[in-house]
């Protein structure tokens, strides 16, 4: 039996609906990672290791919560590496956010929206060369107290068509895919 982090990441990755050539790119690459067999959940698994994020969204869908990551010097979403006491990858999604944003969000209010999105981290990440992210979509009240994490320098909400300039490149159509999950019908 493979361990619960490891099996639900395969079954994250092996249900995940492609709406793009960009999602069935990457859901095969985490599908090479992440099998029935598990894969490399966490930072001491290897350089390639699973990451967990909240893409937040206000009720308009027309902002986004970013934190200005002090290591990598870019505005993204709140996330992390997973860890030994998370119950499943949304937790751990959900505990980032709360770590790195104050805000807090149960598992049962999560949607099911989420992203595969895998990529290269530069040298200041240390010994992680990069980062396999499940990305889930919540959706939160905008006026919600916020707080800044050792590992930030600033939390802010953006208008997703003015966000800054500092953000890395997946970052956009991440927004997007999740935003077509959002307002699709159900």
């Amino acid at each position: 039996m493979i361990p619960v982090l490891e099996a639900d990441a395969h079954r994250l990755v092996s249900t995940f609906v492609p709406r793009s050539e960009r999602d069935r790119a990457a859901q095969a690459d985490f599908a090479s990672f992440f099998g029935p067999d598990g894969g490399p959940v966490h930072r001491e698994a290897g350089p390639d290791h699973l990451t967990a994020s909240c893409v937040v969204f206000d009720s308009s869908l027309q902002h986004t919560l970013l934190v200005f990551h002090r290591k990598g010097q870019f505005w993204v979403q709140p996330g992390g590496h997973v860890e030994d006491g998370d119950d499943s990858v949304v937790a751990a999604a959900l505990r980032e956010l709360r770590e790195e944003t104050g805000i807090v969000v149960e598992p049962s209010d999560a949607p099911p929206a989420y992203d595969l999105d895998h990529h290269g981290l530069s040298s200041r990440f240390g010994s992680c060369a990069s980062h396999l992210d499940i990305g889930i979509a919540v959706v939160v009240d905008r006026g919600a107290a916020l707080t800044v994490s050792e590992e930030s320098e600033d939390v802010r909400w953006w208008p997703i068509d003015a966000l800054p300039g500092e953000v890395p490149p997946q970052l956009v159509p991440r927004l997007d895919g999740l935003l077509a999950q959002l307002r699709a019908p159900r």
